[in-house]
């Protein structure tokens, strides 16, 4: 079975080409021009798909070996994601199932993510809980099954992902903020600042993550700009560890009162290196296995919408030409 996966929700053009459950091409073009405004402004990312997007399908095609004709179906991000972005990559997919007369297979970004991890590790099985951190989501999932899925904690305010945008950004270190903050928090001391971990009481899964952006915020404006910058790699290294201190800390308790154990990561900030390093610990104390995707598969890409796909195409759960993009989709109001 050959799927042919496109993915257009946010500021990434992929195109991806799946033979059964082996990825043979997965392009992904960044789009650096909203380094310059500090995030992604809609309308330019919906603009920019518009002018690559057919000749990205082009070369992944070419790099593929395989024709149009020999795909069984084309599998599309529905949402959620920027509506522009979305119907962009929506509309083509359309167009290039009608005219080939193949299978129209829209994919939810969320569940994506969640699938991504079975392109590295095809041994796994159902159930498994999932950690879901992104720049929209911080979610704790209990995967029952494909297409079954109970939302367990979830961020209240910021995402995790966002967070890190929000924290590079008042440190003026440039866009996207995680992989920024990851990097210079590998020289920093975690300990320099002891910023705040906020736990919920109604529901210890939930994470709220404003207040501790809040705080960075007051203490450089305290500080001033000249001591942020001198310790910049300090104020990192702190800021992360209280983010992947209350990401693990309620993964890993949700694990063990359910009696997890197999444990997955998904989403852009599963790429992040200490929240991989701690993870990893803390779940080999209580004989918990864990599951990262590789890092090319973490943050948006084609080949997870393509991997999805072939399970909507197994299960006959195909799309109709009338399937609109739904910006604010979500595991709960999808299936």
């Amino acid at each position: 079975m050959k799927i042919l996966g496109i993915e257009t929700s946010c500021d990434e053009t992929s195109i991806a080409v799946l033979d059964d459950k082996s990825v043979l091409v997965n392009l992904v073009s960044s789009q650096s021009i909203h380094h310059q405004y500090g995030g992604v402004v809609p309308e330019v990312a919906s603009r920019e798909h518009m002018r690559i997007l057919e000749n990205l399908v082009t070369e992944a095609l070419v790099k593929s070996g395989i024709n149009l004709t020999d795909i069984d179906g084309v599998a599309v991000t529905r949402g959620p994601g920027l509506m522009g972005a979305l119907l962009v990559g929506l509309s083509f997919a359309k167009g290039l199932a009608y005219a080939t007369g193949k299978t129209l297979l829209a994919v939810n970004h969320v569940e994506g993510h969640i699938m991504a991890n079975f392109l590295d590790h095809p041994e796994l099985e159902y159930p498994f809980l999932c950690l879901l951190v992104s720049g929209g989501h911080s979610q704790i999932i209990m995967v029952n099954d494909f297409h079954d899925y109970t939302i367990l904690g979830r961020s209240i305010d910021d995402a995790a992902g966002e967070a890190f945008d929000k924290a590079a950004r008042i440190l003026n270190l440039g866009y996207p903020g995680g992989p920024i903050v990851d990097r210079l928090a590998q020289t920093g001391n975690p300990e320099f600042v002891h910023f705040p971990r906020a736990n919920i009481k109604d529901n210890p899964m939930n994470f709220s993550f404003s207040g501790l952006k809040t705080a960075l915020l007051y203490l450089v404006r305290q500080k001033g700009g000249d001591w942020a910058e001198k310790h910049k790699n300090d104020l990192c290294a702190s800021f992360q560890e209280a983010i992947v201190e209350v990401l693990v800390k309620n993964v890993i308790e949700t694990a063990v009162r359910r009696e997890c154990r197999q444990l997955v990561l998904a989403g852009g900030v599963a790429a992040n290196s200490r929240l991989r390093t701690r993870i990893s610990e803390i779940a080999l104390q209580y004989g918990i296995s864990v599951y990262f995707p590789s890092l090319e598969y973490c943050t948006d890409n084609a080949a997870m919408i393509a991997r999805t796909g072939r399970e909507l195409f197994i299960r006959q759960l195909f799309s109709s030409s009338s399937i609109s993009a739904v910006p604010n989709l979500t595991l709960e109001n999808d299936f």
